[in-house]
């Protein structure tokens, strides 16, 4: 297929893929316009999932790509994270569906597990055959899940035995496997377990009322006396540092998601511009009309340079938690202010939710808090260029 950027890539960031990775992209885009874009809207009011589009994306290999058990063909940490954006500039919902899919569940798995995990996990997880989700954060417990954790895992013979509580996890309503991040009894130590969801003892139950990724379907889950065996632990996950070396990867790839929330209603409000009259003109002839969009793809092309270059540090294995910290940071925050724009671009029509900034001004705000919200992030750039904690 023939490739051609985003016009809102305006320093063409993207042209320095392979050529490899620039047809994946090309073909990921083609399936999304066609497959996902006509029915969003819909699904987004509903507040439904369109479980069809998941053989769209495990069709496409957007699963898995990150591991060489399940990577389709060599590629960089950039290419993953324009593949991020892609799937965020249609959808912030499908983007986190992946990114939970992808990045926290059968990230953990990549990272955190034995060769035989990886063997047996991996490829189910990226051909869609079991669709996992992440168990961290908890009701009293977000931002301080190092310290706060309150899920107990209690040795038991060969079994572990799990009691808590989890809050805000994605895919959990349909998920066939959930990694539980929980203390253990023994040791104080944090542990992730692979936990089949029809587990007795388990229980997910859907968060309702949101107004923001409304197509993701997040559960509160509860966990009392779930037995889990040893085999289902993750032999590699030891403390809350191996934790935190899967979201450090995840983190990066969510900046680059927010770019996509940015380009998305960035896209949308351009096309408004140049198809809406008002005082005999388009509106995209006027001078303030054009300085909302210059701002916004200033901050767009701004972000795909950071992100561009804490994902090579990435591929170089120089990437530390600071430098995804502000790549989550400053991207979630000008992707903030670009859809703000464009929702004002666009007066009255831009909270209704057929011209699609009304969608993405909304799921803005869960991109902007999730996988670390700004303040945790900044303390954590903080102490890297101060040398001293703020944390408490």
């Amino acid at each position: 297929m023939a490739f051609e950027s985003l016009a809102s890539d305006f320093y063409g960031f993207e042209n320095q893929l392979t050529e490899r990775e620039r047809e994946f992209i090309a073909n990921l885009r083609a399936a999304l316009e066609t497959e996902l874009k006509p029915i969003v809207n819909e699904y987004w009011e509903r507040a439904e999932f369109p479980r069809q589009i998941v053989d769209v994306l495990h069709g496409a290999r957007a699963i898995g790509l990150g591991f060489e058990e399940t990577a389709p063909f060599e590629n960089s940490a950039v290419f993953r994270g324009w593949v991020a954006l892609e799937l965020a500039r249609v959808d912030a919902s499908v983007s986190t569906y992946v990114g939970v899919q992808n990045g926290l569940a059968l990230g953990a798995i990549g990272i955190c597990g034995s060769k035989e995990q990886r063997a047996e996990w991996l490829p189910k997880l990226a051909s869609g055959e079991v669709i996992g989700a992440f168990g961290l954060t908890e009701p009293d417990s977000g931002s301080d899940s190092a310290q706060g954790l309150r899920t107990i895992a209690t040795r038991d013979g060969d079994d572990w035995i799990l009691n808590g509580s989890k809050r805000w996890i994605g895919n959990a309503t349909f998920s066939d496997i959930t990694v539980i991040w929980a203390k253990s009894a023994e040791d104080g130590q944090v542990k992730g377990f692979i936990v089949p969801t029809g587990t007795p003892g388990y229980t997910a139950t859907k968060i309702e009322g949101k107004q923001s990724l409304r197509i993701v379907q997040n559960a509160d889950i509860t966990l009392e006396n779930v037995r889990v065996p040893e085999s289902l632990r993750l032999q590699n996950a030891n403390s809350f540092r191996d934790t935190a070396a899967v979201l450090r990867e995840t983190r990066a790839e969510v900046a680059w998601a927010a770019v996509g929330v940015a380009v998305g209603a960035y896209e949308a409000a351009l096309r408004y511009a140049k198809e809406r009259v008002q005082f005999g003109k388009p509106i995209a002839k006027h001078q303030l009309i054009q300085d909302l969009l210059v701002k916004s793809i200033g901050d767009i092309t701004a972000s795909i340079a950071l992100c561009t270059r804490v994902s090579q540090m990435l591929d170089a294995g120089e990437q530390r938690d600071e430098h995804s910290a502000l790549a989550k940071a400053f991207a979630t925050a000008r992707m903030r202010e670009t859809v703000a724009r464009c929702r004002e671009l666009m007066g009255g029509n831009g909270i209704v939710i057929e011209y699609d900034v009304a969608r993405f001004f909304a799921d803005a705000e869960a991109v902007y808090s999730y996988e670390g919200t700004r303040e945790m992030n900044t303390l954590i750039v903080g102490r890297a260029i101060t040398g001293e904690a703020a944390f408490v």
